[in-house]
Formats: C-alpha cells, structure tokens, sequence
C-alpha cells in the first residue's frame, strides 16, 4: 500500500506511534513502532492482528509475556563479528537482559500450543542457556566482572585485598607516628597513579623518606610514597597487573563464545523487537478497547462504532466525563462517494479522519477503535486533503492550496484508492466552487475510488442527491439547545445553522433579521423542509425503537414459555417411559422365572402351560405397546409416500415387526405378513423406529391359528440387534421346551462374532438349557449353535 507521508501525518498517524511507543521495553523497539508503515498484502496484516491478539489473550489469561526493559545490543553484535574483537564488560553485561527475556518466553509459550502464530514466530528463540549462564557468573548489571567469573581471579583479587589492606595498616602506623605526623599536612590516606601515599607539607617533604607522586594544586602539599611499603605497592602492582590479564582474558573467552554464534543471537534479538512491538499494539489496544477488523478485497469500507483514538485519549486524559459518540460507516456495494454536510464544529471533519485513521491502522495490522465486525478495504492509496483549525501543523488552507492537492489526488490511477477531502468547494465563490467540486466528484466516481468529502454547499447536496452511486450523510444537530450531536446520519444532508449559531453567540437581532432576507427564500424553504423532515424522522425512530422494545419483551416471554412448556412435556415423557420401562424389566424378569418351573409345568399337561405362556406374551406386548407411546425417542406416523412394499414397520397393536405386502395409498392403509397371517391396518397404527427392525427370517417357528401350533427345532437370528435376537431367543426356547424338544439349532452368523458372544452368554446358565456348542465343520461353523434342551 502507498501511502503519502504528508497523508500520515495529516491523519496524524505519527502521533498515534509515538503514544504506542511509550509502551515500549527498549529504544530499539521504541523506533521499529515510529517505523509502522501499512502492510502491502492481506495474509501480512492478517498474520499481524492474530499475533496482536494472541499476546491479548495472554494478558487476559493472567499470563502476560515475560518482557522485561533491555538495550539496543545492534551495534554490540557488529563490532563482535570481527575475528579477535573483544567487548567492554558493560557491552558485555547488555547481553544479558536480551537472553535472558528469550529464554523465559521460550519457556513460557512452549506448551500453549492454543497460540499457533505466536509459537510460530517465537520458535527459534532458546535465550542460549550456556552463554546466558556464563555471562550472568562473570558479569554483573553494572557491567563489572565478577568474582566468580574464574577461580584464578577470585584467587588474585582475594590476594590483592589482602595485600592493601597491609599497606594500609603499614600507612597507618607511620601517620600515627609522632616522628611524622608532625611533617604531614592531613592524617588521610589516599592514592596517586595507582600508589599508595600520605600528604605531606611541602617545606618538610625532604623529613619524609619515600618518592614523590603528585602535589596538590595549591602547592602546599606533596604526596609521598614512603620507602617502607615500595615493595609490598610494586608487589600490589604486579598482582594488579595479573588481575587485569586475567579480566582480558575472561572478556575474549565469552566474546569468542558469542561470535561462534553471533547470527542465531542476532537473529533472537530482532524477534525480541518484534514481539515487543507487537506487545506495545496490544498493550495499547487493552486500553482503548480496541478490536480486530476484518480486511476485505472488494472496495467495501465497514465501521461500526468507530472512534476516534486520539480524540478518545484526550477526553480520557482531562476527565471530563463526555464521551465520544460512535460513527457507524458503509460505502461501497453501488455507492462509492459520501458527502458528509452539518454545522461548523459539528464533527464533519473529526468523521473523515477517523475514518482516514482507522483504515491506516487496520493495514497496519493493528486492531482499531471499533466493533470486530467492521471491515476495511485491501487499497492500494489513501490521498488526503485536509487543513482546517482543527490540525496543529496546518493554517487555513485556501482555495489555491485545496485545488493543488486535489489536482495532484486526480493524477493518481489506482482503481482501489480512499480519498478523503475536507471543505470541499470552499474558498471561493460559492457557485463556481459547486461547480467545480461536482465535477471533481463526478470523475472520482467514474474511478470507483471510495470518496469520503464534507461540504457546506447546498448545490453540492442537491448534485449528490440526483447522482447513482452518491450519498449524503450529515452529522445531526440540535436545534433547541443549538449544540451539535457529533452523530452521522446517512442518507440525509445536513445544515449549516450557521444564522442560529450567530444568533447564539451574541450576534444583534437586526443583523440576524437582514441575513434572513438576504439568504432568499428557495434557501430558507429548503432548510425548513430538510428541518421538518428530521423532526419527523427523530420522532419515527423513536416509535420504532419502543415497538422494538415491546417485540423483544414479548419475544423474550414468549421463548421462556416455550421452553418451560418443552421441558414439563420432556419431564412426563421421561416419568411415564421410565414406569413403562420397569414395568416391562418386571415382565422380562417373571418370565425368566418362569422358565425355572417350565420342567414342573410340563407334569400339568401341555395345552394348559402353553395357556399360561401365551398369556404372559399377550401381557408382556400390551406393556410393549403402552411404552413406545410415551418412549421419548422419535416415532412419528410415517407418510404413506415413505413406504414401499417390503419395508418392515413397526405394529402398535400387534407389538412387533411386520412386513409389508401392499399398500392402499387411497385408504391410507396398508397390508402386513405377521406371522403368516396378512391384516390389514390403518396407517396411524404404523411407525418407524430410528433403527429399523429386521423382518423374521425364514425358518424362526410359526404360528397358525387354524392348527395346532408347530415349532421348528431352529431359528435364524442373523442381521439381528442383540437385543433383539436374545429376546426371540427366548421365546424359541420356550416353545421348544413346551413342545419337549430335545435338541435346537440356533443360526447367528459369524461377522464380528457379537452376536455369537451374547447368545452364549444368555445360554450359559439357563434353566432351560442343558449344554451347547458352536457347529462342526460340516453343521455350519461357528455361524451356528447347537443345543441341548433339560
């Protein structure tokens, strides 16, 4: 994106940067904020605002990043390159603050893998641990080498103390000396050149046997060596001497260390800027209250509740209590130019720029002063004229000033340009200063540039009124107390008051009364029909908003009733299907004890235990019935058009599975096989269950009500749910064992092998059964079970 500077700094985006700035850990990071410049692609600034966020949601967490204040070490690295350079302790000692603020994000974000862009770019940080603690044991904050920077300097340093501090009692015994002190000038003692010495008077230096170092600078005093400590100072010296080597040497170590990897170092040093930049955006986001605007390719400029930053910062600062009043924009989709009217100081130019402000940050990868669902045009230009009082750096521009920036804004060819122009037709004479500026609106839209300009020009109203593909907008007005609302009203064009203004600001009747006349009549009905419009309109948007009110309450009511009313039917459903339930487990479990006594049952003749069994089925699919009424899972009355012949459907009356042979679609009943008899049933009687029952498989035993029952010594359960296929089971094993059979074969398939583990199990046990085992070869396999009945 191409952004003029002189734009920038008329939207004054340079200001913005400084006060970002100030959040800044570092000098360095301080002038990487000043550099912000928009970004030229959208994935960029998209990358840039989920960073911004990510650090935001880290904050949030209670976890802010681990940043800390550190130098500018960019020159420390260039002069380290060279082979052999060596750094000063202090240099040296900067190295620290860098590493060690690598190192603790490291740490900090290695297991938030919920921060994937943040991680992304934070992944080659390490804070060099080996070097980081070697520095930290050699060199201090103050830049001062350490004591434990080695054990032969602790060595020599402890040695050199130990030294001095002879020295200094050896001093303090010839001061003490009466023999002495009476040629001394002071009792102190001080060192000169790096030895050790006393004051003595000037005319007695000759009693004094020792060398001669400095004299004070009123010449009175001459600071003497005394001969009987010169060698334990020459001995100081040499130690000193080695101390210093020692110190070199130390310093060219870690400097050879951090040279071997002096580009990775370099490289973390610039991602610490960047993280800390972008921490500065966040920090500064915090606090405005600032969100994340989508970036979009197709001209369309979006703001809702969009502030003004600096404007907000200033009110925020004198605590006045006002608040700024949110703009809410749209332009683009058919219009691509506003002309935005209303009273001096109403906000007219405020709008632009922070319309101007905005779109600069959100290319800058910054969130803005607005809701997240705004949306800002990918352009390519933002051209700007602006200057009015309102601007520090600017003077009144005048009309000569205003047509060579627009001049030089028409020689731009970019399609996808914002331009934004204040005081439009202003500075000359009203009717050529409409004509112009309605030309010059006329070719910005044929360029399908998004044009944001404000106005006090009635003919400039009127043009865009008449115009495709313009707008006006106007900031409101009030008319009673004759202040402005700082609110855009699209749609609309607004007034200048300008006569009500004067009027309010002292200006004498008969001057107000002269200006009315003189302003013509047109003029005057115009702004009475635009007043009494905007009268109206404030009086419908507040009905609207109070019918608005009562559609939500009644909404709101009408929702909670709904959903006690949900949750009383699910309650019963859930009441009377659990009781139906264990009804059916206390059938189930009578039957099972039932089976104990079938042996008994037999000694009482079979026609009256087959008596008792029946009824117990007929009682068991009465409850069946009653249950699936009120099961809470769905069993809607299927259309007659979702069944076709051969579908297997479930049989209220009956209470179990049925297969379907024809359908009477003009009755609306159909025709079922149950059990080898064919009903008929309407189809209100029929359902659909969720999972669809199987229909019964040839060979299970049948039942004819013309004969004597029969039973077959086998029964296919293959396809069947578990559930199920026990449940059929159970049955077969009853009727076998009424009918005194012996021996049973039961057919379930091999598959997974589900079906064969249950059947099993249900077998084991059983009161009924006397042993069973899985089929040979040549019976079937392990797809088949063969009983033997007690």
């Amino acid at each position: 994106m191409m952004v003029p500077i002189n734009s920038m700094e008329l939207l004054e985006f340079d200001k913005l940067l400084r006060l970002i700035a100030d959040y800044s850990n570092s000098e360095a990071s301080k002038k990487s904020v000043l550099e912000i410049y928009p970004l030229n692609n959208k994935e960029d600034i998209e990358n840039r605002l989920k960073q911004v966020s990510e650090i935001r949601k880290t904050s949030h967490d209670g976890s802010p990043l681990k940043l800390s204040f550190f130098s500018d070490i960019s020159q420390h690295i260039v002069k380290i390159k060279p082979e052999g350079a060596v750094l000063e302790a202090k240099e040296l000692s900067e190295f620290i603050p860098v590493l060690s603020i690598a190192c603790d994000i490291s740490e900090q974000l290695k297991d938030r893998f919920d921060l994937p862009f943040l991680k992304k770019i934070t992944n080659n940080l390490t804070g060099f641990p080996d070097i980081f603690n070697i520095l930290k044991k050699s060199i201090d904050s103050e830049g001062n080498i350490l004591d434990s920077a080695s054990f032969l300097l602790s060595d020599l340093r402890a040695r050199v103390r130990k030294l001095e501090a002879r020295i200094r009692k050896k001093l303090e015994d010839i001061v003490r000396d009466g023999k002495i002190s009476v040629f001394l000038q002071d009792d102190f003692i001080t060192t000169r050149s790096g030895r050790w010495v006393i004051p003595v008077r000037m005319d007695s230096k000759g009693m004094v046997p020792g060398v001669v170092h400095d004299v004070s600078k009123s010449g009175e005093t001459a600071f003497i060596e005394p001969l009987s400590i010169i060698n334990l100072s020459n001995e100081l010296e040499n130690l000193i001497a080695e101390q210093k080597a020692e110190e070199i040497r130390i310093l060219r170590n870690i400097c050879s260390m951090i040279r071997k990897v002096i580009n990775e170092i370099e490289a973390e040093f610039k991602t610490i800027l960047y993280i800390d930049v972008l921490n500065c955006i966040s920090r500064f986001a915090d606090f405005l209250r600032m969100e994340s605007a989508q970036v979009n390719s197709s001209d369309i400029i979006k703001l809702e509740k969009a502030r003004h930053p600096l404007l907000e910062l200033s009110l925020k600062k004198i605590s006045s209590g006002q608040r700024i009043e949110p703009l809410d924009i749209h332009l683009g989709n058919g219009n691509t130019v506003m002309v935005i009217t209303g009273a001096n100081a109403g906000g007219k130019t405020v709008a632009i720029k922070t319309i101007g402000l905005l779109i600069i940050m959100a290319l800058s990868g910054m969130p803005i002063p607005a809701d997240s669902s705004s949306s800002i045009p990918l352009v390519q230009n933002l051209l700007v004229d602006i200057g009015d009082e309102q601007s520090i750096e600017k003077n009144l521009s005048t009309f000569s000033a205003h047509i060579s920036n627009i001049s030089e804004i028409l020689k731009n060819k970019d399609t996808k340009s914002v331009i934004l122009i204040d005081e439009l037709g202003t500075g000359t004479d009203p009717e050529e200063g409409a004509a112009i500026s309605c030309a010059i609106l006329k070719e910005l839209r044929k360029r399908k540039a998004l044009v944001f300009a404000t106005t006090h020009l009635s003919e400039i109203k009127g043009f865009v009124h008449r115009t495709e593909s313009m707008i006006n907008a106007s900031m409101e007005f009030d008319l009673k107390t004759l202040t402005p609302l700082y609110r855009l009203r699209i749609g609309e064009p607004g007034q200048s008051h300008a006569i009500e203004i004067a009027r309010r600001y002292g200006m004498p009747d008969n001057v107000i009364n002269e200006a009315k006349g003189l302003l013509g009549t047109m003029k005057s009905e115009f702004d009475n029909l635009i007043a009494d419009l905007n009268e109206k309109r404030l009086q419908y948007e507040k009905m609207l908003n109070e019918l608005k009110q009562q559609k939500a309450e009644i909404e709101e009511k009408n929702r909670l009733l709904r959903q006690r009313v949900s949750e009383l039917e699910k309650r019963q459903k859930e009441i009377l299907a659990n009781a139906y339930k264990e009804a059916s487990d206390i059938v189930s479990e009578t039957r099972r004890q039932m089976n104990a006594l079938l042996e008994e049952m037999k000694k009482k003749g079979k026609e009256e235990s087959r008596k008792i069994l029946k009824q117990h089925e007929s009682n068991k699919v009465e409850i069946e019935k009653k249950r699936m009424k009120y099961e809470t899972e769905d069993h809607a009355i299927p259309l007659i058009d979702e069944i076709k012949e051969g579908d297997v459907v479930f049989v209220i009356p009956l209470g179990y599975d049925a297969s379907v042979i024809d359908i009477n679609r003009k009755n609306n009943r159909l025709k079922i096989l149950a059990k080898n008899m064919e009903i008929e049933v309407p189809l209100s009687e029929i359902r659909f269950k969720k999972d669809k029952a199987i229909p019964v498989k040839e060979g299970t035993f049948q039942v004819d009500k013309e004969k004597e029952e029969t039973v077959s010594s086998r029964i296919n359960l293959v396809g069947l749910r578990v559930d199920e296929a026990l449940s059929r089971l159970e049955k077969f094993l009853n009727h076998a064992a009424l009918a005194e059979l012996r021996e049973g074969i039961i057919i379930h398939g091999i598959g997974k092998g589900l079906l064969m583990k249950a059947i099993h199990e249900h077998l084991n046990g059983h009161p009924l059964v006397k042993s069973f085992r899985s089929g040979t070869f040549e019976e079937g396999g392990n797809g088949i079970t063969l009983i033997m009945l007690k």
